[in-house]
């Protein structure tokens, strides 16, 4: 039997295990689970061992430069106290490492919404009233209104009533309703391409086990 022919009965069999949830939770589908976590797992790890430790930390420690050598002593020092958070007397040696690891994610994150998301936006949205064509007009006017709307939504400014209750000003309620308007159709446009490309991905998989075992009668 050809390796093709091994490697589409192995998909066929994994798929039909996957699709057993559809009685119920069960020991075929938890087995078919725990190895796609388990491969991806070991996949994941053989990435890191030959693209970043071995060419980034181990490579530079072996050799005799120190220029190469310097620059990996302080990523290690810090790599090795992040394993000190596993006891938790010496938890606090991890304490630097990991306040480091999360400030930079946390810069990360945020320079890349706001440079690759927030002013792309902003600048697109302006670009729609510097055209001369009603089409455009009407949606700049659309996508100015939704981020206004959208940004009044998480406004959390309130004031205390007489009666003691906690009220929003009226005029940003109703600006909240608007964002709460956008925010769902949003959503709903989200769980519709989710759903879309689920369902793509269903229909391939059971198009290749219709082809497969066509072919497999046909020999």
């Amino acid at each position: 039997m050809p390796i093709e022919a091994i490697s589409a009965l192995i998909g066929l069999f994994l798929t039909l295990l996957i699709f057993s949830y559809l009685i119920g939770d069960n020991p075929l589908f938890r087995g078919a689970v725990y190895l796609f976590i388990g491969v991806s797992s070991g996949y994941a790890a053989v990435v890191v061992w030959h693209q970043v430790l071995v060419p980034k930390l181990f490579q530079p420690l072996l050799s005799a430069d120190p220029n190469q050598l310097l620059p990996v002593v302080v990523p290690l020092g810090l790599g090795v106290s992040l394993l000190a958070k596993l006891s938790p007397r010496i938890a606090w040696l991890g304490s630097f490492a990991m306040a480091m690891l999360v400030g930079v994610g946390a810069a990360t994150a945020l320079s890349g919404a706001v440079i690759g998301t927030l002013i792309p936006q902003s600048r697109a949205a302006m670009d729609m009233f510097s055209s001369p064509t009603f089409a455009r007009l009407i949606q700049g006017i659309f996508m100015l209104a939704g981020t206004a709307l959208t940004l009044a939504y998480f406004q959390f400014s309130a004031t205390r009533a007489a009666d003691g209750s906690v009220r929003r000003n009226v005029i940003f309620e109703a600006l909240a309703w608007g964002g709460r308007v956008f925010i769902a159709i949003t959503m709903g446009v989200l769980f519709a391409g989710v759903y879309t490309a689920a369902l793509t991905a269903m229909i391939e998989r059971l198009s290749s086990m219709i082809n497969f075992v066509k072919s497999f009668l046909g020999q």
